[in-house]
């Protein structure tokens, strides 16, 4: 029995959403028209309450553009509609007899008590179909939370089962999610928030109430609906926090995360402090792949109100990176309420700053400012973001060249020059290095730090494995020391100009680097590791890291002497110099082509799947399924920590980034992590699949091992296809009679669930270490894991989607593709012929002469289950009697009082009474929909003494009609409404002299059947 229901979980969260100044009101009590997303009258009352110096024609003006959003599709008319909540409508109205015009405000954010917050359950909504969402926050009467919830104690939901629920919400309903700001999930365990727009991987949880990263490993759920809805700060994330990125043919719609939303007002508050002392707005350190250019874009517009419509001028130190950031602020532009703009000089840059008196979002390089030392604006009002703000050659003091006597000023010191009266902040994804004094001396400290490890723990990003491959290329060591050597002068100054001498006495790398045999031997292997290990890892996107534009020539032309097919699959990508040969422009292109490189890439169905780079998109360029990198250039400190955060993005159940190092980056890596802070560096201090990934393999190996002592697979690796297909049913069913030994145990201490959980950690394991692994053991892993996916899928309960054999087989076959390369075709279950049915009595005689017995009773106790789960949602006679004579014959099962063929021959007979009561109505004229109401009046055995076969299906017909003439009534949730119909059902039945007297129960059945009925049409 679950003692902690949905219903109980419900009225947890509308509690406590009470506690936070919400007003609790039941859906059903509300008489409205159920065809409009919006609580009309408190709308009309709030707007007229918030706009009190318009005319109520203005008002009704605004209430007509909200009920007729344009746009098309409904994220077009969401962004609509966001942009009315957070900037208000602009309306026209008559007065005087002129035309007029204003703003019809829809929230009042200074002033929060002038606004109404609603918490409200089961509120009923028609559209395609009738649905009923758990719990909706209506904030002046607009629906703009959807929280769907699960139950905390059944096993077989979980809150990816209410994400699932929104999305069809979305299908069925989607006029209520037109005014959607935010969709929560949560089952208790899990509670994550996201947007319309947003993948079940993209829905995060709200880890702190009040910006402190302490204790947020395991947020619970009262602290991620306090941190997130308290009214104040909803009112603010509303406004502030949610914004729309018009990615050209798709728009997504992006909520901020709790580490952003909190780290953006500290900066703002230090900004705000710092126009009014030393211009040090501070440094903000988000680690890559948290979000931190979306950041910048809510730092941007929270300022235009916090200091008045400030100007703020975002330098980056390269073109491209320039290029990238300011396509991000280009794509918020409508967020911005302003459209950025780039300096393509230093004079242009001059025009913008002089042109302009508040407002106005500048991108440039740092280089426009280097070109003169003249001052480009002495105005107080800039507010100056500088993105990777360590990376640049800072320094507030002049240095005097040595040998030429030539003065050199510190970029730092020139910016600061040319613009006097500014204040700066910095924004980084790396940190600080602890000996640069003068990044702090121009911006200050660190005004929040989210690093590697709270981002991996939120799921915010993903962690990064490194593996070597050095000795694969058989370097002499002489060419060995020449790669030392450049890590040395990386290491030993960030000078430009000693770097530039350093690069022209280590000219010789190239031509050790680029020696033929060299790239031949590069090559092979990373064909060889790419095509084995990691072609089916996510999409198979791959980057390859050249040390030169000639190296990367040379790689790419090497591919495709030895895959000529390729063509579509591998591409160069890097700038072009005026010096190029000839052949070079044709790969390379122009910059409409590296766009176009840059879509394919970031397509995952696009054919393109390895980039060769040598700078470009080794920073700011974002590809989440990006799982491995190939290293062939010497790399050190933040722009290493940059390249490898390439692969660290989150998606799907990508388990982490691989690094594949060709030229020894394992010191430099660890150089890197010592300005990371104390946790970071014990986690991520040493990534090397050999130590982190590749022990656990063997131990996860070992656990699996174990579980199938007393079974031989040993042939599994050189089997046919039919061996393998037998040897995996059979594991399925070795494990599931273990399942039957632990019956007497909680699920999550039988053999199959702990099983599953090891064989999963061994398959993530393997996913990173696949290279280190001996072929034999492989093929073992990918026994264990072909198994655990069986397992998982056969036993699966509510959530586990219909049973199929074609599935199944399709499913098991791709999965030793990628682990094994295998071929073959698989045919599980080769005792079986037909598609799983219970309708199919072929299949039935099949599964009575299956070999793997304990697999036979899971097959038809799930496609059992299947059709009990039908009968549940439609038919409440069947749905008990068959439900209750499942669990009688699985608990006999599992209590040893049957043995395995005895259940299967109880549960065979169970199957072949379904096929009879499938078919039952046919003989009497009777749909399936209305044989569960004949089912419902004939319940009571001795019913059919008392009528004529003829009468009960007349009642029958007549019962069904009535229920459908009137479906759009709310019954289930309306007290009023619900009697309405028991006094109609009554008067029928009554009228038909139902039921006999002294079996005044039998219409207690009905009655259920008739509320199961509107349930057909309704989530519960």
């Amino acid at each position: 029995m679950n003692h902690f229901t949905e219903a109980h979980y419900e009225n947890a969260i509308l509690d406590l959403f009470q506690t936070m100044g919400y007003t609790y009101v039941h859906g059903p009590d509300v008489t409205r028209d159920y065809t409009s997303p919006l609580y009309e009258a408190v709308l009309r009352d709030a707007l007229v309450k918030l706009n009190p110096s318009l005319p109520m024609a203005a008002i009704e003006d605004g209430l007509y553009r909200l009920r007729h959003l344009d746009g098309g599709s409904l994220v077009a008319k969401n962004a609509l509609f966001m942009d009315y909540l957070q900037n208000g409508v602009t309306v026209k109205y008559a007065e005087g007899g002129q035309e007029r015009s204003g703003i019809v405000y829809l929230m009042d954010y200074q002033r929060i008590e002038r606004n109404s917050f609603l918490a409200i359950n089961q509120w009923t909504f028609v559209e395609h179909s009738e649905k009923r969402p758990d719990v909706i926050l209506f904030i002046n009467g607009l629906p703009l939370v959807v929280v769907e919830l699960k139950s905390p104690s059944r096993e077989e939901t979980d809150a990816s089962e209410a994400y699932r629920q929104l999305r069809n919400y979305m299908q069925e309903i989607p006029s209520l999610f037109t005014y959607n700001a935010i969709c929560v999930m949560s089952d208790q365990a899990i509670s994550k928030a996201g947007t319309i727009t947003s993948g079940e991987d993209r829905f995060m949880e709200w880890k702190t109430t009040d910006g402190s990263y302490e204790n947020t490993q395991f947020a619970s759920f009262d602290t991620f609906f306090e941190g997130l809805f308290q009214p104040e700060r909803l009112l603010d994330i509303l406004k502030n926090y949610i914004c729309f990125s018009n990615e050209g043919v798709q728009s997504f719609k992006i909520l901020a995360g709790y580490h952003q939303y909190f780290a953006v007002n500290k900066a703002v508050a230090t900004t705000q402090a710092a126009t009014e002392t030393d211009g040090k707005g501070g440094v903000f350190w988000h680690t890559q792949g948290s979000g931190k250019s979306l950041s910048m874009v809510f730092y941007a517009h929270r300022l235009q109100e916090a200091l008045q419509s400030p100007t703020i001028v975002v330098i980056t130190d390269r073109n491209d990176l320039d290029d990238q950031l300011y396509g991000q602020f280009a794509k918020c532009a409508q967020f911005l309420r302003q459209s950025p703009k780039q300096a393509t000089s230093r004079a242009h840059l001059k025009e913008l700053l002089s042109g302009i008196q508040a407002n106005g979002i500048i991108f440039t390089t740092m280089q426009k400012f280097e070109e003169s030392d003249e001052a480009l604006s002495d105005h107080h009002n800039i507010v100056v973001m500088a993105d990777e703000a360590h990376r640049g050659q800072y320094g507030l003091e002049e240095k005097v060249n040595a040998e030429t006597g030539k003065i050199s000023v510190g970029a730092a010191r020139i910016i600061r020059d040319s613009l006097p009266n500014a204040t700066y902040i910095g924004f980084t994804g790396t940190p600080i290095s602890s000996k640069d004094r003068s990044t702090r001396e121009v911006f200050g400290d660190y005004i929040d730090v989210y690093d590697m490890t709270q981002a991996v723990e939120d799921g915010a990003t993903r962690p990064v494995y490194y593996e070597s491959r050095v000795i694969q290329l058989k370097l002499d060591q002489s060419a060995l020391q020449l790669i030392d050597d450049e890590y040395d002068a990386m290491a030993a100054c960030a000078d430009a100009e000693v770097i530039e001498k350093s690069k022209r006495e280590l000219g010789k790398m190239d031509a050790v680097l680029g020696a033929d045999q060299t790239i031949d031997s590069l090559v092979q292997d990373i064909l060889s590791h790419y095509e084995t290990h990691r072609q089916y890892e996510q999409t198979g996107k791959a980057m390859i890291v050249a040390y030169s534009r000639p190296i990367a020539m040379k790689i790419y032309n090497r591919i495709l002497e030895l895959r000529p097919d390729y063509t579509e699959k591998v591409a160069v990508v890097m700038t072009s110099g005026n010096d190029d040969p000839e052949q070079w422009r044709e790969i390379i292109g122009n910059k409409h082509h590296k766009d176009q490189m840059a879509k394919a890439f970031k397509d995952n169905e696009n054919p393109l799947k390895i980039a060769i780079v040598v700078d470009m998109w080794l920073t700011g360029f974002d590809v989440p399924s990006l799982a491995t990198m190939y290293v062939y250039k010497p790399m050190a400190g933040h722009n290493l920590m940059q390249a490898i955060a390439r692969v660290n993005r989150v998606f799907g159940d990508k388990e982490g980034g691989l690094v594949v190092d060709y030229v020894g980056i394992a010191s430099a890596l660890k150089q890197a992590m010592n300005d990371y802070t104390a946790r970071d560096k014990k986690r991520f201090g040493d990534t090397d699949v050999s130590k982190a990934a590749y022990p656990k393999f063997l131990q996860k190996l070992s656990v699996c091992q174990d579980f199938f002592h007393g079974y031989d697979y040993k042939s599994f690796a050189s089997g046919t296809d039919l061996v393998r297909a037998k040897l995996i049913s059979g594991g399925v069913n070795f494990i599931l009679g273990k399942d039957v030994a632990d019956g007497h145990l909680p699920e999550k201490e039988r053999t199959g669930y702990i099983f599953c959980k090891e064989a999963l950690m061994l398959k993530q394991s393997l996913s990173l270490c696949s290279s280190l692994v001996p072929s034999d053991l492989r093929f073992e892993a990918a026994f264990f894991e072909a198994v655990r996916t069986l397992v998982v899928r056969i036993t699966a309960g509510g959530n586990g989607g219909k049973l199929s054999l074609p599935e199944l087989n399709a499913k098991i076959n791709e999965l030793l593709k990628a682990t094994i390369q295998s071929t073959g075709v698989i045919n599980l279950f080769s005792d079986v012929q037909q598609e799983f049915s219970l309708f199919d009595p072929n299949f039935l005689a099949e599964i009575a002469n299956m070999k793997e017995k304990n697999l036979a009773v899971e097959l038809l106790k799930k496609l059992i289950a299947e059709q009990v789960s039908v009968y549940r949602r439609t038919n409440v006679v069947k749905s008990e009697k068959f439900s209750d004579l499942l669990q009688e014959k699985i608990n006999s099962y599992l209590n040893g009082m049957l043995t395995n063929e005895e259940v299967i021959a109880e549960l065979l007979k169970m199957a072949e009474a379904m096929v009879i009561a499938h078919t039952e109505g046919e003989s009497l004229g009777l749909s399936v929909e209305e044989l569960a109401f004949y089912d419902a009046l004939t319940k009571p055995q001795a019913i059919k003494d008392f009528y004529e076969n003829t009468e009960l299906v007349a009642i029958t017909k007549e019962l069904a009609d009535t229920l459908r003439n009137n479906k759009a009534v709310d019954w289930q949730n309306k007290e009023s409404a619900r009697a309405g119909m028991r006094r109609m059902i009554k008067r029928l039945l009554k009228k038909h002299r139902y039921p006999p007297e002294g079996m005044e129960d039998a219409v207690s059945i009905v009655m259920l059947q008739c509320e199961l009925w509107t349930d057909k049409v309704m989530v519960v």
